[in-house]
């Protein structure tokens, strides 16, 4: 199975001011709700119970005042619905609730907003910490988000790693990575060695490029530690246990497709393949990479 480090590029197309960050409980269980809302009425968000520290994502709609979230289970079926009425964005107390899929529990929701996460010019000039969607059995992660002054855009400047069950803080990474619109944590083993590792979106590029920072758990300390894995549109392949690398350009017409494998935690070469669009032949050819 392959982990892929490519983002969908949906998430660039921002329409609404921020993603915003609630807490308050379900039930009598205190949680946290990241969400983000589309021009076209998708939301993406994701919920924490804070006894358990482990993310679930709830993505769904925004029609006419009402959100609806689903809860999947392993299978992809709809396990619960979080229903949230007369919603607004703008709304500093959001209040709903979750019903189970077979409508046999019903719980009251009820959230305070505790910041938005602003882009561009608009962003506050404040640090802000924001959970993120993916963890690791052990661990999870918020991404730590500055703006250091009047014209640039918001960026994560660091990562904090904290311990699931008792939220102790075990490390904090300092980082420059430009913020995505929900989510800028996944959680892989990119070195092949069976221990989760966690990496952050970097920067897109031209086209359908990216690159992302790939932070590999050390087996003897247990700390992290940025790794030199670097390239564009990496993907990682654990059956194979090889990085597949991806550089498009000159819109589409341009391809760099290359193969690595992993030694003492370093990326080796194994080949690489250009390939150019020709007019006449309406194909790809392969040709010199310079």
């Amino acid at each position: 199975m392959r982990l892929s480090a490519l983002i969908l590029f949906l998430l660039f197309s921002i329409s609404g001011k921020s993603q915003s960050s609630y807490s308050g409980h379900v039930g009598t269980s205190p949680v946290t709700l990241v969400m983000h809302h589309y021009s076209d009425g998708v939301s993406q968000a994701y919920y924490v119970y804070d006894k358990y520290d482990s993310p679930i994502t709830i993505n769904g709609n925004l029609k006419d005042g009402e959100l609806t979230l689903f809860e999947k289970d392993k299978d992809g079926n709809t396990s619960a619905t979080l229903v949230f009425e007369k919603f607004e964005e703008n709304n500093r107390e959001i209040n709903g609730e979750w019903i189970s899929a077979d409508a046999t529990r019903t719980y009251k929701i009820k959230l305070q907003k505790d910041f938005d996460i602003s882009y561009g010019d608009n962003a506050e000039r404040k640090t802000k910490e924001l959970i993120q969607s993916n963890s690791t059995k052990e661990h999870y992660f918020k991404t730590v988000i500055t703006k250091e002054k009047t014209g640039a855009d918001a960026r994560v400047s660091g990562v904090k790693v904290f311990e699931k069950g008792t939220d102790k803080l075990i490390q904090a990474i300092k980082l420059d990575c430009q913020l995505l619109a929900i989510d800028n944590v996944s959680v892989g083993d990119y070195n092949f060695d069976g221990i989760e590792d966690f990496s952050v979106f970097e920067a897109s590029y031209a086209g359908p490029n990216t690159s992302s920072i790939y932070i590999l758990r050390d087996p003897d300390s247990g700390k992290y530690l940025k790794s030199n894995f670097n390239g564009t549109s990496l993907e990682f392949d654990n059956d194979s246990k090889l990085i597949y690398e991806h550089n498009q350009c000159c819109a589409g017409k341009g391809h760099i497709n290359a193969t690595y494998k992993v030694v003492n935690n370093e990326m080796v070469l194994i080949e690489r393949k250009c390939l150019v669009y020709d007019d006449k032949k309406e194909d790809f050819v392969e040709t010199a990479c310079k």
